[in-house]
């Protein structure tokens, strides 16, 4: 059993020891410390609207007020359900505030599963974002009887069970006008080990399980970054990604204890644009992300060609070179450095102005990111961090350091995080950030945790001679083919969504198979541009998938990938969905993770044309 204890960082362990008894207090402390610096910036209208840590934390007291008002009481659960916007981060902060506890829902689930976890949870209130989240709760409300009251975002409720957020304000300030210190009072009450959030994992095999989750654990994986030292109060965030899911989560729990400024804006489609605007230096985002930008530039260069991609290329070339010696611990000759002056005045800054131009570094994290696209990035001068956490460890468990980064890891533990590799190959994680168990599931608790402490990631990994993890899969997606060769399929599927720009999805199969075969997930955005470049301009996406211009492109990206692989992990045929895969049809769960087996299970008379 291998075992590892992060003791790089011991000096700075006693800020984490000592550390704010709650979120709630993180707040307190932050207000009190730079009441003027900028909290929060959000979108109002053509522009961007700016707070104070006061003017949040005001508000932010008001609402908890609201809430005490209504009833709430010490850990209490609160459903929030909404995209990410300031309005979350408000309710959120006011929940944790007043003693209770979030329960977070994702907006895009259907109302079945809404109402499941409202109901599996126990809360008593719901927060949501507009009329069509309220209706999901209308059509079960029936199933919802501890729910007495449910506060909408955009809308005027209906004076009864919703009302709006305004009159949720106003009774929090009728209470605070005779009882100003009833916030204060609540906040005070607030021990380490009271339950802060329960976030329900993806349940891409099962219904979701209720992670518990105390304060003590946000507060740990707060101050477990601070320690790092890789961010600081003259940082940018901008965070986009839902707050219901643990890597957005954490993300806000850092801005009141470091102090910086977080802009927030939930809308995909203006992630581009806002980075433009915005200029953040920091960035958190899934792999999918990072490798659709790098399929983008790549591809607008190939269609300029001539002299533009020749020093395009001729400039990245340059940049790996650099970024190569980096890795290896070695200075680039004289005659790189003097080359890569050139290229980045010429090209590469011009890569990075389209990310805003200040960046000094993105945090890639929820799934495996390819090794080549991260270092396509460094090369270009922008480093993608890789970390690894679960929701069941407060989303923060091991990162990559800007002074110390291994492509194709994700990095070491953080400072009071300890890891030990199974005999299976299990990776188990010891930590503060840890859950108190699962909410309503003893037996699944007693499973994943020990009696010392130790919780079962359900991973495969291992650790390399200088500390850093190296991830290869789900413990349940490992499979053995008919050869009794083992093959990870997420470690394949990272690589070839990193090298071909058309595929959102690549499912590899060969459990008990002589050899392996894939089915291809297209994204949409990407193959539907290419079609109508290419003779197919609008045709249907099902008509697309099946030509014979499409499977060829896709065979090229497949024939390189298996240059790649070791003789029994290469795909020696493959089908192409011809369809979208996407949450509604149930493909995938609503944080975007694949469900495989019942994606398998879908397109199972597919994969057995394949084996014909």
């Amino acid at each position: 059993m291998t075992f590892l204890r992060n003791s790089e960082e011991l000096p700075d362990l006693s800020k984490i020891e000592h550390r704010a008894s709650s979120v709630a207090q993180m707040l307190v402390d932050r207000v009190v410390a730079t009441p003027d610096a900028e909290a929060f910036r959000f979108p109002d209208g053509d522009g961007w609207t700016s707070v104070s840590w006061k003017q949040f934390g005001e508000r932010v007291d008001i609402l908890a007020a609201g809430l005490i008002a209504l009833g709430i009481q010490a850990e209490d659960r609160v459903a929030l359900v909404s995209s990410t916007r300031y309005e979350w981060v408000l309710a959120d902060f006011a929940v944790m505030c007043a003693g209770a506890a979030t329960t977070t829902v994702y907006p895009t689930m259907n109302a079945p599963g809404v109402a499941f976890i409202v109901a599996d949870s126990g809360s008593c209130l719901v927060v949501a974002e507009d009329q069509a989240q309220v209706d999901k709760l209308i059509e079960h409300r029936a199933e919802l009887p501890d729910v007495q009251q449910v506060v909408i975002f955009d809308g005027e409720g209906d004076g009864d069970w919703v009302i709006a957020l305004a009159d949720l304000e106003e009774r929090g300030r009728r209470l605070l006008a005779g009882s100003p210190d009833v916030v204060a009072d609540r906040i005070r009450g607030i021990r380490p080990e009271h339950l802060g959030t329960i976030m329900y994992t993806s349940g891409t095999t099962g219904t979701p399980k209720g992670v518990r989750l105390p304060h003590s654990a946000w507060t740990y994986s707060a101050a477990a970054i601070d320690v790092l030292h890789v961010l600081g109060p003259d940082d940018l965030n901008f965070l986009w990604l839902p707050l219901s899911h643990s890597f957005g989560k954490v993300m806000l729990a850092l801005s009141p204890l470091i102090g910086f400024p977080t802009a927030i804006d939930g809308r995909v489609d203006k992630i581009v644009d806002n980075l433009a605007i915005l200029r953040p230096t920091i960035v958190a985002a899934a792999p999918r992300i990072f490798e659709k930008a790098h399929a983008r530039i790549e591809g607008i260069v190939a269609e300029e060609g001539g002299i533009k991609k020749k020093l395009f290329d001729w400039a990245v070339g340059v940049g790996l070179q650099v970024s190569r010696a980096r890795q290896a611990g070695k200075d680039p000759s004289l005659l790189v450095v003097l080359q890569h002056k050139v290229a980045d005045k010429l090209v590469l800054s011009k890569i990075r102005e389209r990310f805003g131009g200040r960046l000094r570094y993105f945090v890639s994290a929820a799934a495996p990111l390819d090794r080549d696209v991260a270092q396509w990035f460094d090369a270009i001068g922008v480093i993608v961090l890789e970390g690894y956490g679960l929701t069941e460890t407060a989303a923060a468990s091991f990162i990559n350091r800007p002074d110390g980064y291994r492509f194709g890891t994700v990095g070491k533990p953080f400072p009071g995080t300890e890891v030990k590799i199974a005999e299976d190959g299990e990776i188990l994680i010891r930590s503060p950030g840890v859950m108190s168990g699962y909410h309503n599931h003893p037996e699944a608790t007693a499973e994943a945790l020990d009696a010392d402490g130790w919780f079962r990631t359900g991973d495969i990994g291992e650790i390399d001679a200088d500390g850093f993890l190296h991830i290869t899969d789900r413990k349940k997606d490992l499979f053995k083919t008919s050869q009794g060769k083992y093959v990870a399929p997420s470690a394949i599927a990272a690589t070839f969504k990193g090298m071909c720009p058309y595929a959102a999805d690549f499912i590899v199969y060969g459990e008990a198979r002589p050899y392996c075969v894939a089915l291809v997930g297209l994204d949409a955005e990407s193959i539907v541009e290419w079609a109508g470049k290419n003779g197919l301009a609008d045709k249907p996406f099902a008509e697309i998938a099946r030509d014979e211009k499409t499977q060829e492109v896709i065979a090229a990206f497949v024939d390189t990938l298996n240059d790649q692989l070791d003789r029994w992990e290469q795909i020696k045929k493959f089908g192409i969905i011809d369809r979208e895969l996407s949450v509604e049809a149930g493909d995938f769960t609503p944080s975007m993770k694949l469900r495989r087996k019942i994606v398998v299970d879908k397109f199972a008379d597919s994969i057995d044309a394949l084996y014909q």
